[in-house]
């Protein structure tokens, strides 16, 4: 079975032709070498995959016919992404809010009618 329509039937993506666009930029591979959105998956192979920040690695465990419920994901494939992966994205998110704080910079929908009204008073 094609790396796309893998990564697609375990439903790391939600359509395949995402799956093929991560392929062509690069961001999937296939033992340790960048794999094309053609190149087979066998039983075995170990797949490491850039989506969302976050470096997943999963191993192979077998070759679905077609695209798999969510429950029965855990058969076809085995993830083997470290947690402090997912402790990093965490980290991220808390980063961005340091740097702007809500309510600052671009008044919103409601500050503008505020200042409006503020201003229609006088």
């Amino acid at each position: 079975m094609r790396v796309d329509k893998f990564l697609w039937c375990v439903r790391y993506y939600k359509t395949r032709n995402i799956a093929t666009q991560a392929c062509k930029k690069g961001k999937i591979k296939i033992n340790d070498v960048v794999a094309k959105p053609s190149r087979e998956v066998y039983p075995t192979d170990k797949i490491e995959l850039r989506k969302d920040q976050i470096n997943y690695k999963l191993i192979v465990n077998d070759v679905p016919k077609s695209r798999v419920g969510a429950k029965l994901v855990d058969i076809y494939r085995t993830d083997v992404t470290p947690k402090e992966a997912f402790e990093a994205r965490e980290l991220l998110k808390y980063s961005k809010d340091y740097y702007r704080k809500k309510g600052t910079g671009r008044p919103t929908k409601k500050d503008r009618r505020d200042i409006d009204e503020f201003y229609e008073e006088e």
